[in-house]
């Protein structure tokens, strides 16, 4: 008999009723997903995961009161196992990179279609580190100017080509599967391979290698 797989438990964070509705419908339209509870700032945020931890925050940056950025800051250092992937319309290299620093597992830029949403939250939930691919491009812009003088040459880092490859797809947003049908390989041998570069590269997560990656010069 099959067991049934556990429903993943999302907190959702926006004060934006009309937006946070609209969220609302559309997770519990998954069949993996369950809304747990949504509410409207960062202290009713950091109140309900110290009681009932969920296994993703939503989370928005535009916060009232104590604001998205010490909100992250806060849930990840009082609970490190619960996922966040912020949800926002800024999409600055800086602050994203503040973001990743303060432990975000994902970043999102409002206009995402429902359905990769949903695809991002579940690889968020599984410990696959996920941002928008436009971020990429502005965080890509921000570190170009002086890698090379950044980064020591005993430093650097040497990857196969097939792990450069995985790495492309990676800092793109794709999902191990997507990443296995681009390279006509199974999503195991993809998990392989990612292991490997969070392995040489010295990265917690898939987020943390791309800005590695892209902070030594390994995506182009």
């Amino acid at each position: 008999m099959e067991v049934p797989q556990a429903k993943i438990k999302v907190l959702l964070v926006e004060d934006d009723a009309v937006f946070r509705m609209g969220l609302s419908l559309i997770l519990k339209n998954s069949p993996r997903l369950v809304v747990v509870a949504e509410v409207e700032d960062g202290e009713s945020a950091l109140k309900y995961v110290r009681q009932h931890p969920p296994h993703v925050v939503l989370l928005d940056m535009g916060l009232p009161g104590l604001g998205g950025q010490e909100t992250l800051v806060r849930l990840k250092r009082e609970h490190p196992e619960v996922k966040v992937l912020v949800l926002t319309s800024r999409d600055e290299a800086r602050l994203v990179q503040k973001m990743i620093q303060a432990g975000a597992d994902g970043y999102c830029l409002k206009g995402i279609t429902p359905e990769h949403l949903l695809r991002v939250i579940e690889e968020v939930s599984a410990g696959h580190g996920w941002f928008d691919s436009k971020v990429l491009g502005h965080m890509r812009e921000a570190l170009s100017t002086d890698v090379a003088s950044q980064t020591p040459r005993s430093e650097r880092v040497t990857l196969t080509d097939r792990e450069r490859e995985v790495l492309r797809w990676i800092a793109q947003g794709a999902s191990n599967p997507e990443i296995g049908q681009h390279l006509h390989i199974s999503s195991g041998t993809v998990r392989v391979h990612v292991h490997a570069i969070l392995r040489k590269l010295g990265a917690n997560d898939r987020t943390h290698a791309v800005v590695l990656a892209m902070e030594r010069g390994l995506i182009s």
